[in-house]
């Protein structure tokens, strides 16, 4: 007797806070992977101290800008509630929630496991309390001399307020009593940033020894009585605060977005205080004293056992034990770009570049013979993240001294970098490079490059980067992006579409082949979305692929529930923050959500769409999140020559089937990381790009 099939989940409502997962959480949830890699033993030991630098500086990040944010909502009274339903004091809540044993989480795998490793590697951070006497009066003459003359004692009373305290710095805070009895709260700045903040015991000053070091507090810790003669010197304690970093441009159209901006970078360091982290073990009286004069209340009050922050252990990352760190590789160079003339090669064929496993040295060779090539007529380039001492920077110079007509467009907002994009923006402009801030009230985050060229015939071609990742030649080695060299007429045309709306005051009504933000790229992808769905409705197979770091859009999300119902195979390779909520019968049992962390930070956005048998597929710079698709000049790309969406197809496998660093996501927002014998994705590209 035949079984009847199995009945099909009944179908849920695409609507309603239930179906989604908090921004903030979801993004909790990713720096704990971050700190997974950081206590997963598999990892060499330096490579683990990175992670727990890098979770440390996510978390300053995310207490400087999305924390601070739900704290103003919470003074001014905002109740405007998140996709999950939460008000932002509920939001707060939840951070709350799960901060703490996240917090308690890294000081035990940095104090129980990476230090003791460290000292057994041969770097050892030694406490004061621990030096031999003759030690000791070496490192306090040190002090007297090249440490004494800088501080500047600080304390509270009367006729002295509460100092300001910088955001991220390190100080000591301790009670100071005079003989009469008086008593007051003192800070004391710790000038890590003008001296190193591990002292090599032996002298040499090179990192490159393993060897014992002592923290710099703990130096000025045991000789503040230097400071405060004659007084009764209470033990100190470390402390650190976060304070509001998001810049606000309070301009609809500045006349001078340059000058606004300086202006507004001198205020980050006066934001509100958001967070005091201090020495587990700080007496009452000298918490109460911080928190009064930074305005916090308790549940913004960390406890830290063990080192306060890890500032400066970048030198420590630098000691020479190679089996201590990942093994080195060269980027490999693409084959179609080894004959040394870029043009006559990407005329004939599309060319995709791959980074760090391909070298990003072809597409610096690429402007550069731009530069250079006097047939060359025209340079046009978006910046918004680079790097210090920028090869292309000087291409870009290069070019104008050879009568190129060159434009840039410098995202002066991005975030953090704000002072480098300006003073690269300057030298730009005296170098004659036309130099604009992009469209008003929108940040320019498309990575493209288009070159002007004249060929024998005298006919004006094009040629064009379009890219995944910034102009940035450090992240280029540890961030995985794609960048597609093409001289396709449509595809180039559109770039200069772009361009001419950045720079001028163009609007185009559309665009040939690109999906370009914020008016066109949320509805051709959601039309993309909607057409595998028909395709399923009418009885053929769909599929959707998407690698990219977020994915935080309602309306995209409601497209793939949707898509999910009609019977779509979606395969979600997400970063980071993923508000979406996959495996849930009825709504959700077709999606899938992935998320790889490991040796590289995963940047590169793929979208790909079967389209019964015709894929279409996009690389770019947008990931699904509303500030991407709504308030961002972004690009995608089609990716058109079969050869390179064949490799496409085989890279998105390529981490579908990774079993060494993937966690998947269940429907309540947690992740399982795989586990057993399987590939590592990052190693495999190593191998073979």
């Amino acid at each position: 007797m035949a079984t009847a099939p199995p009945e099909k989940p009944a179908v849920v409502e695409i609507d309603g806070p239930s179906l989604f997962q908090n921004r903030e959480v979801s993004w909790l949830a990713f720096n704990t992977r971050v700190l997974e890699e950081a206590r997963d033993r598999s990892n060499p030991l330096i490579e683990r101290i990175r992670f727990l630098s890098i979770f440390e500086t996510n978390l300053d990040e995310f207490f400087m800008i999305r924390v601070s944010g739900l704290l103003q909502q919470m003074e001014a009274g905002v109740e405007v509630l998140s996709m999950d339903g939460l008000s932002p004091r509920g939001q707060m809540v939840e951070i709350r929630k799960r901060l703490g044993p996240m917090l308690a989480d890294a000081q035990q795998i940095l104090c129980d496991d990476l230090l003791p490793a460290l000292g057994e590697l041969g770097v050892q951070v030694v406490h004061y309390d621990d030096l031999k006497a003759a030690e000791r009066k070496v490192w306090d003459r040190w002090f007297q001399d090249k440490v004494l003359p800088i501080l500047t004692p600080l304390a509270v009373g009367s006729t002295h307020p509460f100092p300001f305290i910088s955001n991220l710095s390190l100080n000591l805070a301790l009670m100071v009593r005079s003989p009469s009895g008086e008593s007051r709260l003192a800070r004391v700045k710790v000038p890590h940033q003008n001296l190193p903040r591990f002292l090599p015991l032996s002298g040499s000053w090179d990192i490159q020894v393993p060897e014992r070091v002592l923290p710099l507090e703990e130096l000025i810790a045991a000789n503040l009585s230097w400071l405060f003669p004659g007084m009764d010197v209470g033990r100190p304690y470390v402390f650190r605060v976060t304070r509001d970093a998001d810049v606000e441009i309070a301009v609809d159209e500045a006349n001078d977005l340059l000058e606004v901006l300086q202006q507004e970078l001198r205020k980050r360091r006066f934001g509100e205080a958001v967070r005091l982290q201090v020495e587990a073990g700080a007496p009452h009286e000298i918490i109460e004293g911080l928190k009064t004069g930074l305005g916090l209340g308790d549940e913004q009050v960390e406890a830290v056992q063990g080192l306060i922050t890890l500032d400066g252990v970048g030198e420590l990352l630098k000691v020479d034990v190679p089996e201590a760190k990942y093994p080195g590789f060269v980027p490999r160079m693409p084959p179609l770009l080894e004959s040394g003339d870029p043009f006559a090669t990407v005329l004939q064929q599309d060319v995709m570049l791959h980074h760090p496993f391909h070298s990003i040295l072809p597409l610096v060779d690429f402007i550069r013979a731009a530069a250079r090539d006097p047939a060359v007529v025209a340079i046009k380039q978006t910046l918004y993240r680079t790097n210090k001492d920028s090869p292309i920077i000087g291409a870009l110079q290069e070019a104008v001294e050879n009568g190129k007509q060159v434009a840039a467009v410098v995202e002066l907002k991005a975030r953090f970098d704000e002072e480098n994009n300006i003073v690269w923006a300057q030298a730009l402009e005296e170098a004659g490079v036309h130099v604009v801030y992009g469209v008003p009230m929108l940040k320019t985050h498309a990575k493209l490059a288009l070159v002007v060229r004249r060929n024998e015939a005298g006919d004006l071609i094009r040629y064009a980067h379009i890219g995944t990742g910034n102009y940035n030649t450090s992240t280029a080695r540890i961030y995985t992006d794609l960048g597609l060299l093409t001289s396709n007429p449509d595809i180039t045309a559109d770039v200069g579409d772009v361009f001419n709306h950045l720079t001028g005051f163009a609007n185009p009504a559309g665009y040939r082949k690109l999906l370009v933000a914020p008016r066109f790229m949320k509805p051709g992808l959601i039309e993309r979305i909607e057409r595998e769905a028909d395709l399923c409705r009418k009885g053929r197979p769909g599929r959707i692929i998407a690698k990219c770091n977020a994915i935080a859009d309602a309306e995209m999300i409601r497209a793939l529930y949707d898509a999910s119902q009609a019977g779509v195979q979606i395969d979600l390779l997400v970063r980071g923050i993923c508000c979406l909520r996959p495996g849930i019968p009825g709504l959700s049992e077709n999606i899938r959500v992935r998320s790889v962390v490991g040796r590289f930070l995963e940047h590169s956005r793929i979208y790909w769409f079967d389209n019964d048998g015709e894929p279409d597929c996009y690389i770019g710079s947008a990931d699904w999140m509303d500030r991407n698709l709504d308030r961002r000049v972004e690009v995608l790309t089609p990716v058109e020559a079969p050869e390179l969406r064949t490799y496409l197809r085989s890279l998105l496998q390529r981490y579908l089937d990774d079993v060494q660093r993937t966690r998947v996501m269940q429907p309540d927002g947690t992740y399982e990381r795989l586990t057993g014998e399987g590939p590592d994705v990052h190693q495999q590209l190593i191998d073979d790009p």
